[in-house]
């Protein structure tokens, strides 16, 4: 098993730079980059509100025209007059060493807006989670031991339209429905919190945290019911159908210590196996579109503002980051596979 951790440790090496090569190149090829983008704010507005600094206002004086001279003072302070090798070299040697840059347009370090945006994408994926575990994992025993039943039919009809409809669509619906779009008034619009919330009493700040929730939460998790519920009755069905089941029932053990008692033990081990991946990815969970629609500033929309302005720090930084993260909750879902299940051996299989 160690010769497997270390040879997969290795491959997320190659791994990691094919993935910033192919998105580094397709990058480069994509027009409107961040000098283009400065010298057209240059020359179509008064005041250019980015971080400030000496070189940037004498930018911003000299920009009618855009000479030559400043352009190439512009490709300088974004590190564009060096070729684009040099640039994806010295990129891929900083993020060895963990050294991710500030973004071209806030003040502040990637790391640090990571972290500035982290409470709001854990709030969606930790309360998205627990919803989906809590009514997946029941839904799915039952539909299990009703197999075939209408009930299974029904609800399985019901989670294959849920599914298919995207988030997004859902979250616009329901903002013109419950949201004061045309119809009720019920929830708010936008944000995880009110106006006042620094005024509201403890009670009052929970409440308001919560019913802010609600319609980001209703879009986030409608269609994540499917996979774990027919995950969850697939295992449950698996084991219901083997020889130990049949033996427990001969010897007289009623159906809910047989489900309880042996079956849910076997059963849940795939559901537990997948758990350190879930729960790893609530801090990294990041809906760009409902996270747009409701006006909530997490990572998902940190990443769709670095891509419309073109704030590549962000953008391969947040990549690497999630990337590198993405290859290791792989990993120790593995190796939770191996220590739930000892007769699965992946390193035998590769030896194959």
């Amino acid at each position: 098993m160690g010769s497997y951790i270390v040879r997969r440790l290795m491959l997320m090496i190659p791994t990691l730079i094919g993935i910033m090569l192919i998105n580094f190149a397709i990058v480069q090829a994509a027009p409107g980059g961040p000098v283009e983008q400065m010298i057209y704010r240059m020359q179509n507005s008064n005041t250019f509100h980015q971080p400030q600094s000496d070189q940037q206002e004498s930018l911003q004086n000299s920009a009618r025209g855009i000479p030559p001279e400043i352009r190439k003072r512009i490709e300088a302070m974004y590190g564009f007059d060096q070729p684009a090798y040099i640039r994806l070299w010295t990129m891929l040697k900083n993020y060895s060493m963990l050294n991710f840059g500030d973004s071209f347009y806030r003040d502040a370090s990637v790391v640090d807006l990571i972290k500035q945006k982290l409470p709001v994408s854990i709030s969606l994926g930790l309360w998205s989670t627990l919803i989906i575990y809590f009514i997946s994992i029941p839904l799915g025993i039952r539909k299990a031991v009703n197999h075939g039943s209408h009930f299974d039919v029904v609800t399985s009809s019901v989670i294959s339209i849920l599914y298919a409809i995207p988030g997004f669509l859902l979250g616009i619906l329901l903002i013109v429905l419950f949201a004061g779009g045309s119809h009720f008034s019920w929830f708010p619009l936008r944000g995880l919190t009110s106006g006042n919330f620094d005024q509201l009493s403890l009670l009052g700040k929970v409440l308001d945290y919560f019913w802010h929730l609600v319609l980001p939460l209703a879009a986030y998790t409608i269609g994540g019911f499917a996979t774990l519920t027919m995950l969850t009755k697939n295992s449950f069905l698996d084991e219901i159908n083997k020889q130990y089941v049949v033996t427990a029932r001969a010897k007289g053990l009623d159906k809910q210590q047989i489900l309880y008692g042996h079956v849910f033990r076997n059963a849940m081990l795939i559901i537990i196996a997948g758990f350190p991946a879930a729960f790893v990815s609530i801090f990294f969970t990041g809906s760009m579109l409902i996270e747009v629609i409701f006006s909530l500033d997490g990572l998902g929309l940190l990443s769709f503002e670095a891509v419309t302005t073109r704030d590549y720090p962000v953008f391969f930084g947040t990549l690497f980051i999630f990337t590198l993260m993405g290859l290791i909750i792989k990993l120790i879902s593995d190796l939770v596979y191996v220590l739930v299940d000892p007769r699965i051996d992946f390193q035998s299989r590769e030896s194959v």
